[in-house]
């Protein structure tokens, strides 16, 4: 089985009262007992949004952790309720896009029979946690993140003090080296560090976030106790909800608050929170986490060797092998990454059918687990290498072994025009344009890792400002332009990335991106040298004059 947290029985209890809650709710508005005003915030604490052409169900995956009987679940929802479909998206959560609203009670009653829901996956409260993919099988992870991802799942829910926050607030933790979790555009990032005595126990970040004002969160705590850790978080939340805005929805997060009093005093003010109100806060007890590290166990890993399962392979397998897979702690196993991007396909989204083969073969080679990237796609952790080629095989035929993780391909795109109520301009048929454009995937290879990432509005839900490339969708006169930033990273040296110029015609961002990359390759130093590190070492002049040396650009 799976190392995914297992519900209790208060769990249990309280997510199905929940669901008869929204059942009642549900029907009150469909009978016009209560208005689309008083309905608004009761629909978005569970998870459901209006959108262009139906509304849209968001499903929480805490920290991106799956079994498969929660993925069967996903595909029989998909069946049943929705076109067959779902979306995953860069919070490691899952949406249907096409739900009938009278129909959402009875998905959330499935949901709940393998423990899952949407509970604060929307409204001003506090989000669903996500981690690093790779947690508990990174080599160079310090303490596996989730059971602390758990701890704070469970103390954030229905938090009296924290249910009504100024806006929506989004909490990362990771316990390795690299920062696999983009904790540094969030609004509050969690890394897991060893401090002078050698113990281990946070360094805090706050004030991160994207969306019309992005801006990298600042270290406001180099070490904190791990039991002082939810004392710590409410001394946070507590002077956000005190001071944060709440007259002006686009200057309501924390990143606007933290800016405004300058990280000094915001980090004076949440210390001296935190220390008046030390021995009433909550504490976090050995033996309670002891029982939530003990539900992340890992699995019954054979004894096996490492070994090389390309010798004698054929080209298609050894590009996968090289391109979709990770080393392992444990040795005889191997990482797998589930390409959500297949040329053509939106990137993130995974048919019922996909779905239900996935979970026969995760039970089959990866104990039973399937996690959901920050990245929109898919990961077995724990495949024997002796099984690749065997893996490899079953995926390929079901368009999940493209293999391009990390490549120029490996897009994350949000739903954009064609679903988003709130967008400017459509991401999914740029998303295949560029499919169009890349399709030789020895080139896509020639280029080395480029992570682009695009948003079909400033709400940045593609994280278009820490994309090596990013593309940002904008109406112009109703008609729909695409602004391109280079040299954002959300890993390693954070940094946002910075608009070159004017925004470029729909048709034209496929061989605007072409024109750039050319570039790259012309001018890099060596192969050796990535795409990012050519345009931090060149800067964005010569890009900027090569993008724009058709006649493309918006009037």
């Amino acid at each position: 089985m799976a190392a995914v947290y297992q519900y209790d029985e208060i769990d249990r209890t309280f997510v199905n009262e929940r669901v008869a809650e929204f059942r009642d709710q549900t029907r009150r508005f469909l009978a016009g007992e209560l208005s689309e005003e008083e309905f608004r915030p009761l629909r978005l604490r569970n998870g459901l949004y209006i959108q262009t052409h139906a509304p849209m169900l968001r499903v929480a995956i805490p920290y991106g952790l799956l079994n498969t009987r929660q993925l069967r679940m996903l595909a029989h929802i998909a069946t049943h309720y929705d076109r067959g479909f779902g979306h995953f998206s860069t919070r490691q959560n899952i949406q249907f896009n096409w739900p009938k609203l009278e129909q959402v009670p009875d998905i959330l009653a499935e949901l709940a029979t393998v423990e899952m829901h949407a509970i604060q996956t929307s409204g001003n409260c506090i989000r669903n946690v996500t981690s690093d993919h790779l947690a508990g099988v990174a080599a160079d992870e310090l303490e596996d993140p989730r059971p602390w991802c758990e701890l704070i799942r469970q103390w954030s829910t229905l938090h009296p003090e924290f249910n009504y926050l100024p806006r929506k607030f989004k909490i990362a933790v990771t316990g390795a080296s690299a920062d696999r979790a983009a904790s540094a555009v969030h609004d509050v990032g969690l890394h897991l560090v060893r401090g002078p005595d050698g113990t281990v126990g946070f360094e805090v970040l706050a004030g991160g976030g994207l969306g019309r004002m992005p801006v990298i969160g600042k270290v406001i705590r180099e070490w904190l106790p791990q039991g002082e850790l939810l004392a710590y978080l409410e001394a946070i939340l507590r002077v956000y909800n005190r001071y944060g805005r709440r007259d002006n929805i686009h200057r309501a997060r924390i990143k606007v608050l933290v800016k405004s009093l300058g990280v000094d005093e915001f980090t004076r003010q949440v210390d001296a929170e935190y220390l008046a109100n030390r021995a009433v806060a909550p504490q976090v007890a050995d033996a309670a986490m002891a029982r939530l590290r003990a539900s992340f166990a890992p699995p019954a890993y054979q004894q096996l060797a490492d070994h090389d399962p390309t010798a004698g392979a054929g080209a298609p397998f050894v590009a996968w092998y090289r391109h979709n897979t990770r080393a392992h702690k444990v040795s005889g196993y191997r990482v797998v990454f589930v390409s959500l991007k297949k040329h053509g396909e939106a990137p993130g989204d995974m048919s019922a059918a996909q779905m239900e083969a996935l979970a026969g073969l995760a039970d089959h080679y990866s104990f039973g687990e399937v996690r959901v990237t920050h990245d929109q796609n898919l990961l077995l952790a724990d495949v024997p290498q002796h099984a690749l080629r065997e893996l490899h095989a079953a995926l390929a035929p079901l368009g999940l072994a493209t293999p391009n993780i990390g490549t120029l391909t490996d897009m994350i795109c949000c739903p954009g025009l064609d679903f988003c109520s709130l967008a400017n301009a459509g991401s999914i048929g740029i998303a295949k344009q560029i499919h169009e454009r890349f399709d030789d995937l020895d080139y896509l290879y020639d280029l080395g890792e480029i992570q682009v990432k695009m948003s079909g509005c400033m709400n940045a839900c593609g994280h278009h400002h820490v994309g090596h490339i990013g593309i940002l969708g904008v109406d112009k006169r109703g008609e729909e332009w695409y602004q391109i930033t280079l040299g954002g990273s959300a890993t390693g040296e954070v940094s946002l990335g910075e608009v070159i110029g004017p925004a470029v015609a729909r048709h034209e961002v496929a061989a605007t991106l072409a024109r750039i990359v050319e570039l790259y390759l012309e001018r890099r130093e060596s192969e050796a040298e990535t795409f990012l590190q050519a345009v931090r070492r060149l800067g964005i002049a010569p890009f900027k004059e090569r993008a724009y040396a058709a006649d493309t650009v918006a009037a």
